[in-house]
């Protein structure tokens, strides 16, 4: 299959992750599906070739590189076969190294930063509830000042890595903002235990993407020391943007990872089928969609690398529109390109040794998570149109 035009670029790197990744194959990934297990054995290796420190600098145990060389550190984690839940057991206790690395006390940067890169601290992110979903603004999970710190009560939903990990970035309000505030005023960040006598976690049984459980993390009277705060007391929502911005763009490298696997595989599989003594990828209904799908992920790439050169140019914080922009059209991208891989493996899509299903299933959630496609189209719709805002 023609590459594409950006894997011309870290191409060192990419075969090295190409090559490390080789080590797991697809039976692997089934597998860790299938008994609901976490990868240790992937993360591990992953953790030990350096890849989880790549944006970490040296001086914080990390490799000091670029969000470019993790996008395409992750776009081929994706392109591995391993889908999401390789991706997620990956970027999942990356996701808090943005905020950290701008917001966090030197003191907090030396202790969790060089245990990240390592491996040895896996960190989930702690913002969705039951009752605010997208509208985080909205979040009821609240702090309340005790001596020496707070105590946190409520309720944190479809947090990703719970079971395996040992802190949490957890977003929760300790005031609620005036009138003359920003409506985001009032929330803070707290990086604090998970597993303690005051929290209660339990799984929310999925369809797909089991190798990384998904989790209700309850807070009863959880006491968080004044030393687990990150940043400034009451603009958590503000300093968790880096963090949110990074994220679009981990996903959205994924997707391009995903959708290639999808479109390699259909391709091979529509030169061996052969039906009324043809392969079935002479037919124009096969080649169509497939091509099609090319070129939504050609394009998407496009603007994917144009996110992360802006996001090195200009930060985190000022990228929202052209992050949410990559996110959007990467993983519409990635599940155009499962959906006709679905269609060329024909009935053999729905069987496991074929693994397209489970990938299809877990392209499927891009379009879902961690922000929906249609709340980036509201987000466009104002920002780069100047319509009304409709949320």
């Amino acid at each position: 299959m023609e590459p594409f035009t950006h894997l011309e670029q870290n191409k060192d790197l990419r075969a090295a992750v190409k090559q490390l990744c080789g080590r797991f194959d697809l039976e692997y990934w089934d597998s860790c599906d299938k008994e609901h297990r976490f990868p240790e054995e992937f993360f591990n290796a992953f953790a030990e070739a350096g890849f989880l420190g790549t944006t970490i600098p040296e001086e914080y145990g990390g490799g000091g590189g670029t969000m470019r060389d993790l996008i395409a550190i992750l776009e081929e984690v994706g392109a591995s076969g391993g889908a999401l839940n390789a991706c997620s057991t990956v970027h999942t206790p990356l996701l808090c190294v943005p905020t950290l690395l701008k917001y966090g006390t030197e003191e907090q940067r030396k202790s969790f930063l060089p245990r990240i890169a390592a491996g040895d601290l896996f960190v989930t992110f702690g913002v969705t509830e039951p009752d605010a979903g997208t509208d985080t603004t909205q979040t009821s999970t609240r702090a309340t000042p005790t001596e020496g710190g707070y105590l946190v009560n409520g309720t944190k939903v479809w947090n990703t890595g719970a079971l395996r990990g040992q802190k949490i970035l957890l977003l929760a309000r300790t005031s609620t903002p005036e009138a003359h505030q920003r409506k985001g005023e009032g929330l803070t960040l707290f990086l604090t235990d998970l597993h303690a006598d005051t929290t209660d976690i339990r799984t929310i049984p999925k369809i797909g993407r089991n190798a990384l459980a998904s989790c209700e993390v309850f807070f009863h009277d959880h006491f968080v020391p004044d030393t687990d705060v990150v940043g400034q007391v009451g603009l958590g929502f503000y300093h968790l943007l880096d963090s949110l911005n990074g994220e679009r763009l981990y996903l959205a490298g994924e997707a391009l990872g995903l959708a290639r696997w999808a479109l390699e595989n259909a391709s091979r599989y529509a030169q061996e089928r052969t039906v009324f003594g043809r392969p079935i990828g002479k037919n124009q209904g096969v080649q169509h969609p497939l091509a099609a799908a090319y070129l939504d992920v050609l394009a998407a790439g496009l603007v994917v690398y144009r996110a992360v050169e802006d996001y090195e140019t200009h930060g985190a914080a000022k990228i929202g529109l052209v992050a949410n922009a990559a996110k959007l059209l990467a993983t519409e991208a990635s599940f155009k390109a499962h959906d006709a891989a679905m269609q060329v493996f024909g009935g053999y899509s729905f069987a496991r040794e074929y693994h397209i299903g489970r990938h299809w299933i877990e392209s499927r959630l891009q379009r879902i998570a961690p922000v929906n496609n249609e709340m980036v189209l509201n987000y466009v719709a104002e920002r780069a149109l100047g319509l009304a805002r409709s949320y």
